[in-house]
């Protein structure tokens, strides 16, 4: 069962900027915080499965962090679409370990978010790499690697 909640995301923009700050600082914490605490949520990371449920993905997203790599993830051309009660984000995201000059992920993302008694809640987080990526020099992801 996951903990009450203390923050109370007012705007779905809100809740996608939690939702990138705590990515990018690999905080699980404030990861879930931003999840809809029920089973009906789902999480796709790119080249991995379907998860489906709060333990399902608070345990994907626990597995990313523990593994120690930082990353910086950028996201851009962003594409709204509001209604009263959901809200979906599709972005490109620039996902790249930290440091300088280190290779470049582009990954296709949408974000689902709801509007729940405790605020606005990501209900759907589905990434895939790019079909065609951007030219630039990219080391490819091994088989059966989850990115994120």
């Amino acid at each position: 069962m996951p903990p009450p909640r203390e923050k109370l995301f007012a705007t779905p923009d809100e809740a996608e900027a939690a939702f990138y700050d705590a990515f990018e600082r690999a905080n699980l914490a404030a990861m879930m915080a931003v999840w809809a605490s029920n089973d009906d949520i789902v999480c796709v990371h790119p080249q991995g499965p379907r998860l489906v449920g709060f333990e399902a993905v608070r345990e994907s997203w626990s597995q990313i962090f523990a593994s120690g790599a930082r990353l910086k993830v950028h996201a851009t051309q962003h594409k709204r679409f509001d209604g009263q009660s959901v809200a979906v984000r599709a972005v490109l995201e620039q996902v790249s370990p930290t440091g300088e000059n280190a290779p470049v992920s582009s990954i296709s993302a949408t974000n689902v978010y709801e509007l729940t008694p405790g605020g606005w809640r990501m209900v759907v987080h589905h990434a895939s790499p790019l079909a065609d990526p951007p030219a630039q020099a990219e080391e490819p992801v091994p088989a059966g690697h989850t990115l994120h």
